[in-house]
């Protein structure tokens, strides 16, 4: 039996077979670009498999050493990967800057960073493990640009519409280049140094020559934006790395922001985060102690269990204790089927994340009904569940050596708890103002009744919807 054999076999064991079958087909017969940064969304949609179930499946086979798992950090703007590392540890900077847009960027997990998984060389080697070598466009696409830019599969024909020349260059060489300026905006760009010159061609066309010097280097400065006139350049390309180069001058008009314009779904940092599987997985090897991680926009669900302590006094420890242990069960069930995370438990609390308040109520409403068919099923009611949510920022922090949340979002999530009452859940006004949860709501035809209540330690009245 080889590697392979016993990788995928062990695989098996620790995630969903039907989606490690289609993982092992696409790692012995797919091609490399296929098993290079694996955008989960897109390799579930392109398999039709559950997103859930192949995220699970890659971070198994990322900690079994199958895949290599990789935190990109993204431009906002145009979905250039502007930097690498192993592990959320790495993202280290208060600001990323783009060349290509010549924009820095304050680092948040919603849309800023990406998780892809690439083939370990040791299961199976592909080109990109060896990316000085891709050919340049090949290398702008499995390299530079984040899986979240859906690149047309005609690339090559599309960018020769805009491209006006291209070079490779070794490291120390130097590249003599003629072309022609069309009156447009033009940018000189490197995909390996992200290196820009930006130029504004305009006013009379001209015979005479034209010259520009660009030295490519890894410690290069934004460039300001130069005036030429459209007619002849001769442009002066020195490579000061110690790595291969692919400058090129392109147009940048309608038809370059049409070939990078289109986006896909991709596995955002915040969504691994917020995935049962992979804090299971995981646990405390995601930050470093000093780091706070912004994430504009997460929902976090509390649940507490009234009369917890009348509980145990009624039907004994034994009893209510296996009774809570059922219940933090079926609740970490529900959590994680619908694509959340419980942080953490406190007593008989719950706090879980996930995504998006949909998801959130989602989940509270089947944790209302599981606990109803528990009371149905025992003849009593015992378990009295109090749920709370709230959505909003708060930073990824690292707390108690666990990976967990801070900041106001957190608070009033759980002091809208605190004033529930059994089976009605209650919201803030975030939560119910959401697209989806009101279609949720009127789907099921569940009402909300809405007051102001001024919450314990916030200072200001918030609005609370409860649903019944």
């Amino acid at each position: 039996m080889s590697e392979m054999d016993v990788l995928f076999a062990a695989l098996r064991q620790a995630a969903d077979p039907e989606t490690v079958d289609c993982i092992e087909n696409v790692v012995r017969h797919g091609a490399d670009r296929d098993l290079n940064r694996i955008n989960a969304l897109a390799f579930a949609a392109a398999h039709r498999l559950d997103e859930e179930k192949v995220i699970a499946a890659l971070l198994h086979a990322a900690r079994m050493g199958a895949f290599e798992m990789t935190w990109n950090v993204l431009c906002p703007g145009c979905g250039g990967v502007l930097d690498s590392g192993a592990t959320l540890k790495t993202v280290d900077r208060e600001c990323y800057h783009c060349a290509l847009c010549a924009a820095g960027y304050e680092p948040t997990l919603d849309e800023m960073v990406e998780v892809t998984f690439t083939i370990s060389p040791r299961v199976r080697r592909i080109a990109a493990h060896d990316p000085d070598r891709l050919p340049s466009l090949e290398y702008y696409r499995q390299i530079f640009f984040s899986t979240g830019v859906d690149l047309p599969d005609n690339l090559e024909e599309r960018f020769a519409h805009v491209l006006l020349e291209e070079v490779e260059l070794e490291p120390g060489e130097r590249a003599l280049v003629s072309l022609h300026l069309p009156a447009a905006f033009v940018i000189i760009f490197d995909a390996v140094t992200h290196s820009a010159q930006f130029i504004d061609v305009q006013g009379e066309p001209t015979d005479e020559r034209q010259t520009l010097s660009m030295v490519l280097s890894n410690g290069h400065a934004p460039n300001e934006t130069i005036s030429l006139r459209p007619g002849p350049l001769r442009l002066t390309v020195e490579n000061h790395t110690d790595r291969r180069v692919l400058p090129n001058v392109c147009i940048a008009g309608d038809e370059l922001h049409d070939i990078l314009g289109h986006r896909r779904p991709f596995l955002t940092a915040k969504r691994l985060l917020t995935n049962q599987s992979f804090r299971d997985i995981y646990r405390t090897d995601t930050l470093d102690v000093d780091q706070r991680l912004k994430i504009t926009s997460l929902t976090f669900l509390f649940t507490d269990l009234r009369g917890s302590t009348a509980l145990y006094e009624r039907v004994g420890d034994l009893s209510a204790f296996d009774l809570v242990r059922t219940h933090f069960r079926v609740l970490n069930e529900i959590v994680a089927a619908e694509a959340g995370a419980v942080v953490k438990t406190i007593g008989d609390a719950v706090m879980a994340t996930f995504p998006s308040p949909d998801r959130a109520v989602a989940a509270a409403l089947r944790m209302r009904e599981a606990m109803l068919q528990l009371n149905t099923e025992r003849g009593s009611e015992d378990l009295l569940l109090k749920i709370g949510i709230h959505e909003g920022p708060c930073l990824a922090v690292n707390m108690n050596d666990r990976q967990d949340y801070f900041g106001q979002t957190v608070n009033i999530a759980s002091r809208v708890q605190e004033l529930a009452e059994p089976h009605v859940i209650l919201t803030t006004e975030a939560v119910v103002g959401n697209e989806q949860v009101t279609e949720i709501l009127r789907d099921g035809g569940i009402s909300s009744v809405s007051r102001m209540e001024e919450l314990h330690g916030i200072g200001r009245e918030v609005r609370i919807f409860a649903l019944s």
